[in-house]
């Protein structure tokens, strides 16, 4: 096992709705991790009086420890389950993957707190990166997209549009179908990154691919649909803005 990297993000349900990344968690080959919060996590204190986690007291200490924190841990089905085949297949998984390939995926989402998940972007030799993640906010698209987003199946091509005027994220990537009828949206803390293989790094119009991964009927909802999205950049690298740089005293 390689050396990992996932970011922890936090959405501001009682107001803004907003999500900010505001933690980093790496694994070593061994093991070990360490947590740290990031800067994003001053746009939450600022905006909507973010509070530290109680497993993370300190904003600007690394937390370190020889297996996975609980917080992270938790989000992750025990391996025991019976239908732990059947969790691994809705993300398209399969083999013994590790809990951060899992949340990578899986997202960690519960509906019971504020947390996602979300794993850090890695391009090849050539600029090339791919992600997945599953389809955000169809449940609050209009009748005739939810009735389109029945239909769809795995291996479906799928089109990327840029918004820029979502009112709660500024910016927003909708996910459309090839005939124009927008089912979601990706995950707004991946917006900014996207965005820049979108309109300023990709040369050829092939470089961008979206497609339907897996469709999940029967899974929780914000699992129903797996999409991935295939990029380029060229001299860009991802999620090395200023809200991703660690804090530190």
């Amino acid at each position: 096992m390689s050396a990992q990297t996932i970011f922890l993000a936090w959405q501001d349900k009682a107001q803004t709705k907003r999500w900010f990344p505001i933690g980093r968690l790496d694994m070593s080959r061994d093991g070990f991790c360490t947590f740290k919060y990031i800067q994003g996590v001053k746009d939450a204190i600022y905006e909507v009086g973010f509070k530290p986690l109680p497993a993370f007291p300190d904003f600007t200490k690394e937390y370190c420890s020889d297996e996975l924190f609980p917080l992270f841990q938790n989000r992750v089905m025990n391996r025991n389950r019976g239908d732990f085949a059947g969790y691994l297949n809705q993300m398209d998984l399969s083999g013994d993957p590790n809990p951060l390939e899992i949340l990578s995926v899986d997202g960690g989402q519960r509906e019971t707190d504020h947390f996602e998940v979300f794993p850090l972007l890695l391009c090849d030799g050539g600029g090339h990166f791919s992600c997945r993640f599953f389809l955000h906010g169809w449940r609050y698209i209009a009748k005739y997209s939810q009735k389109r987003l029945a239909s769809i199946q795995a291996g479906d091509p799928l089109l990327v549009t840029l918004e820029l005027t979502n009112l709660k994220t500024k910016l927003g990537l909708q996910i459309q179908t090839m005939d124009y009828c927008m089912i979601g949206w990706a995950p707004c803390y991946l917006a900014n990154d996207l965005n820049k293989a979108m309109l300023h790094e990709n040369e050829k119009p092939e470089d961008i691919e979206t497609k339907v991964i897996k469709v999940n009927h029967d899974a929780p909802m914000h699992q129903r649909y797996l999409i991935e999205f295939k990029g380029r950049f060229k001299k860009y690298r991802p999620m090395q803005s200023e809200e991703f740089k660690v804090l530190s005293k």
